[in-house]
């Protein structure tokens, strides 16, 4: 029989502590809750995260904008909702769906098989 090969350890560009690109407080934060409870292994798993913890930076941004601005500005003495609203809706919405998408949002509420107990 021939020689075994010897193995060698592929490292990739990205690890589980650490994001492809820089992000932001709240989005590293994220990034590390995902990664410790999570395993993201593929290239388009780790986009997503990395575009998901993205998202989350971007919706504080706004938030922060909007809670400075309030709710209803005044254009020329008519009042407006906040043109940044809109965005931060769509961003939430955005990040609801990479959530799913990743398959974060479905966990077991009880446990699978035959309730325990006695027999008798």
């Amino acid at each position: 029989m021939g020689k075994k090969p010897d193995l060698t350890v592929v490292e990739l560009d990205t690890t589980g502590t650490q994001p492809p690109r820089t992000l932001g407080k709240s989005g590293v934060k994220m990034w590390r809750t995902l990664t410790a409870y999570y395993r993201f292994d593929d290239a388009g798993g780790i986009e997503m995260l990395t575009q998901l913890c993205g998202a989350i930076d971007r919706v504080e941004a706004l938030a922060e904008r909007i809670r400075a601005d309030g709710e209803v500005i005044y254009v020329r003495g008519v009042p407006r909702v906040h043109p940044a609203l809109k965005d931060e809706t769509q961003l939430r919405a955005l990040i609801c769906r990479l959530l799913q998408r990743l398959g974060l949002t479905v966990e077991a509420v009880k446990p699978v098989g035959r309730p325990g107990g006695f027999a008798g």
